[in-house]
């Protein structure tokens, strides 16, 4: 099963979208995007993105766990990952960016 990303919207009014595992895990989260527009332009941004390991930024959170952001040519945030507990499954989970982030697949839970 690949990867799919899913569209909704926050209660504050923006639009997010969460790149998903075959296995359903979300691997990489958006910031809020005021239009679902500019919300599909970062999804193409991971699609085009994601498998350039030049485009990810790893990094560690003051509590000692690991994590990534996505970044465009731009250097601009794309996304971000969750908070791992080795270095290890941070790489795991960048692998699986790298894996999943070209699919097309891509469900608008606003329209439900």
């Amino acid at each position: 099963m690949s990867g799919k990303f899913e569209i909704f919207k926050a209660t504050n009014g923006k639009f997010h979208f969460h790149l998903k595992a075959g296995n359903g895990e979300i691997i990489l989260s958006s910031q809020g995007y005021s239009t679902k527009s500019a919300c599909q332009n970062g999804i193409a941004s991971v699609q085009k993105n994601s498998p350039s390991d030049e485009h990810y930024e790893r990094l560690t959170a003051k509590d000692d766990s690991p994590y990534f952001h996505l970044k465009a040519a731009n250097q601009q945030i794309i996304g971000s990952s969750e908070m791992y507990k080795s270095v290890q499954a941070r790489d795991k989970g960048i692998e699986s960016v790298k894996t999943n982030g070209s699919t097309t697949t891509i469900k608008d839970l606003t329209e439900e």
